[in-house]
């Protein structure tokens, strides 16, 4: 992973074999990103993506593998028990040009992956909401 910094905004390229959440992750803690959002695109070999059923309060998620293309990926970053916490759906699609779309759990990057986070002036955290079953961003 190679990062360069412009103003407010973290430019992240996302090596191949590396996972994103993973490197992204590292990124917000070594430059103490407590708020932002996050933008890329790229390609992986393997994509684990959940979908949440909100009658049951549980993720599903299914795994992909293949030439898969990262068509959109975008998220936010906040901070639960004063670490990064990363909120990610992506997009992409595979050697049929099918879509798929979701909450990223995970990508393993098979060519390159190219995002940018900005950052915010201040901290969001988040806290669990029994109702909903999720973390929710607190903004209180």
């Amino acid at each position: 992973m190679e990062t360069k910094q412009i103003g407010s905004k973290h430019i992240i390229r996302v090596a191949k074999g590396e996972e994103i959440v993973t490197q992204l992750k590292k990124v917000c803690q070594k430059e103490n990103i407590k708020a932002g959002s996050i933008m890329g695109i790229g390609a992986a070999g393997s994509i684990e993506i959940g979908h949440f059923e909100t009658g049951t309060k549980e993720y599903h998620s299914r795994e992909f593998t293949g030439d898969l293309e990262i068509t959109s990926l975008m998220g936010n970053v906040s901070q639960k028990d004063g670490k990064p916490y990363l909120h990610i759906h992506i997009n992409f699609a595979d050697e049929k040009l099918q879509g798929y779309a979701g909450h990223l759990n995970s990508a393993v990057i098979s060519a390159t992956f190219e995002c940018i986070i900005e950052e915010f002036d201040g901290e969001i955290d988040r806290k669990f909401n029994s109702e909903i079953g999720l973390d929710l961003m607190d903004m209180s």
